[in-house]
């Protein structure tokens, strides 16, 4: 062979161009958008102003660990995945948490969960998710901070007030923190039935909406067009949304048939907290997931079940960040058991 058609050779793990992931990571920021807007204009300015706070931080700690690292700056920091990691952290968080507690959540992201464990396509857990279980464990008063619908709150705080907000902890005179805050419809009914009340006197609250939760039930609805968008787009496929959620939706109907005084309806459980976020946006990290057809349906019930029992005997009232990260510590052992058999191999 000539020098001028030389004969490339190279060896495994093949890796995706930075093209290609920054196009999947652009494609999945374009299919939260429909949950976002919605998010924006149910919840208020608080969400947006999140998430520019933590995109901000993930790319200057992302810029930051790829120098210390000595790893090419322009491709990995424009290749999408911190800003990705940063907007499902922002997500997560509670519109009227701190800027600190952003800034927080997103160090250990980026620094801990992603770089610490070799960057993109090496971390063990997912870092959105990482984050959020270390903040909710250590910072559980301001991991609460929820801000009412707007059609419900007694002030709408304007983008600048939500900035200050944010920033100095500073409300406009004469309005309390209480008159922007409520409690979510998962936390809600655990509160209301760990006191012994049945949920037959606690329905009629408007923290319940029409169907799964004030304002949250259309922001799910806007992560389900996302999500479904992505499994049209074949950016992910349907094994492990469908198990995450069929998975929630079994073990909550057969607890509501049994017990609908103490357990809500699977509506409830779809549409009231994260889990359509989590089935469509989180659980199916490309890295932390299972990788085999019935690796990623075993995967997804599990996460379902866990995200369950979780809300249900646990101590918090939205599981999911949990079930993704305990389900993906078994992900390695589900995929060698369900290693599909080779053509001609003998069973």
């Amino acid at each position: 062979m000539s020098d001028n058609n030389p004969i490339v050779s190279s060896s495994s793990p093949f890796v995706q161009s930075s093209g290609s992931v920054s196009s999947v990571m652009r494609t999945v920021i374009y299919a939260l958008l429909p949950g976002i807007l919605l998010y924006i204009g149910l919840f208020g300015w608080s969400v947006l102003v999140n998430i520019l706070i933590t995109v901000v931080g993930a790319m200057f700690f992302e810029w930051l660990m790829l120098l210390l690292r000595n790893r090419p700056v322009r491709i990995y920091l424009f290749d999408g995945s911190a800003i990705l990691t940063a907007v499902l952290l922002s997500l997560a968080i509670p519109p009227l948490a701190p800027w600190w507690l952003l800034i927080l959540g997103i160090i250990f992201s980026i620094v801990v969960a992603k770089h610490l464990y070799g960057g993109i396509g090496y971390n063990t857990f997912n870092p959105a998710m990482a984050a959020y279980a270390v903040l909710l464990i250590s910072f559980p008063l301001e991991m609460s901070m929820w801000s009412m619908p707007v059609d419900e709150a007694r002030y709408l705080l304007s983008f600048t007030e939500s900035v200050q907000y944010s920033l100095f902890q500073v409300l406009p005179q004469n309005i309390k923190f209480d008159a922007l805050t409520s409690a979510t419809v998962l936390d809600h009914i655990r509160t209301e039935v760990s006191s012994g009340k049945p949920l037959d006197n606690i329905g009629a609250s408007n923290v319940f909406g029409y169907i799964a939760g004030q304002g949250f039930e259309w922001v799910n609805l806007g992560f389900l067009i996302g999500g479904l968008w992505l499994i049209y787009k074949k950016i992910i496929s349907w094994h492990i949304p469908l198990a995450v959620l069929a998975g929630i939706t079994a073990s909550s109907l057969i607890s509501y048939a049994i017990n609908p005084s103490v357990y809500v309806s699977p509506f409830i459980h779809l549409l009231g907290g994260a889990s359509i976020l989590g089935a469509f946006f989180i659980a199916t990290d490309p890295v932390t997931a299972s990788t085999t057809p019935l690796g990623r349906i075993i995967y997804g019930l599990g996460i379902g079940f866990l995200t369950f029992a979780i809300r249900s005997w646990g101590g918090y009232p939205d599981g999911i960040a949990f079930a993704v990260l305990l389900m993906g510590m078994a992900a390695p052992l589900i995929d060698y058991y369900t290693v599909p058999k080779a053509y001609g191999e003998r069973v």
